[in-house]
Formats: structure tokens, sequence, C-alpha cells
């Protein structure tokens, strides 16, 4: 795997984690979320989504791209979070056909790495309560569901997303 991991650098960048956003979304959503919903955004939209979210939070959050060969095959999202006592990583996202390669491992690592720089004690994400196969990768990295639930959106489809967290001073 020739895969390297930099942050996101230009609009092209941000153009294609939307499209790989929408792209693994709809790929590990399906069967929890209506397809009308993952398929209402284009990605166009997704991509000048991020591109505007970044505009705003580029000083407090770190956008980490997975790059192998000038394609971005995945990405992260960390930065402060709401919950007090804790850093989040508010996104994971791995291309469909790289899913089980090594990338999102990876990505975990430069993330946690990011998470520990915010300086608090801990880490927290959301995920969908029946998305299984991350609830899954998230324990097989130390995540434990904290017992607390959200009602979301995805689109216009409501979610409810379960609550993990992982002590940061341990080992990755």
């Amino acid at each position: 795997m020739s895969v390297v991991l930099r942050p996101v650098a230009t609009h092209a960048d941000l153009m294609a984690v939307g499209a790989l956003h929408l792209a693994s979304r709809a790929s590990a959503y399906a069967g929890l979320i209506p397809a009308g919903a993952l398929a209402a955004t284009p990605a166009a939209a997704m991509g000048e989504w991020w591109a505007e979210r970044w505009r705003w939070e580029a000083d407090t959050h770190r956008l980490t791209v997975a790059d192998d060969g000038g394609t971005i095959v995945g990405f992260t999202y960390t930065g402060p979070s709401e919950t007090p006592g804790a850093a989040e990583l508010y996104g994971i996202h791995v291309a469909p056909d790289r899913v089980g390669s090594g990338v999102g491992r990876l990505l975990m690592i430069s993330a946690l790495e990011q998470l520990r720089a915010h300086g608090e004690p801990r880490a927290v994400l959301w995920v969908l309560e029946g998305n299984a196969r991350a609830r899954r990768f998230y324990e097989r990295g130390g995540w434990v569901d904290e017992g607390v639930a959200r009602t979301g959106h995805v689109g216009s489809a409501p979610t409810v997303q379960r609550r993990y967290g992982k002590e940061l001073g341990g080992s990755t």
C-alpha cells in the first residue's frame, strides 16, 4: 500500500473529500438509511459543504486525507468536542473499495495522535446505532460504547447515534 496521510491542501482535495464522503455513506449506510436520503446530495454540493465547513474550522480542526498516488481514498476529521473533557473524531471515511485494506487503521492511528494534541484526557465519536461494521472497527480499536444515544439526521433521514469513548493516555 502506497498511501500517504497528509492534511487537506486544496479546493480539489475538499471536492474529493465530499465525493468520497457520499460514496462511503452510501456503502456503509445501505439498509440503514433510505436510498433516496443517501442520494439526495450531489457530490459537488457535498464538496462545497466541506469547503465551507473547512473555511470556518481550519484553525481548530484537522482534516487529514489518505492519498494513494493522487487519489483520495479516505479521510478523518478531528477537533474539539461539546462533550466536556474530550476531543472528538467527527468522521472517518474510507472509499468502499478500500474498506478492509488497512487505510482505516492508518487513519485511526493518525486521528488519535491529533486528538491527543487537544490536551483532553479522552476522545469521543458518534456512530449510527445500526452500523455494526463501524461499531466493530471502533471496538477493536479500544473505543467503548458509553451508553449515550442521540438523534440526528443523514440527509433527511432521522438516525439514532451512539457515543463511543476512548481514553487517550494509552497506546493506539
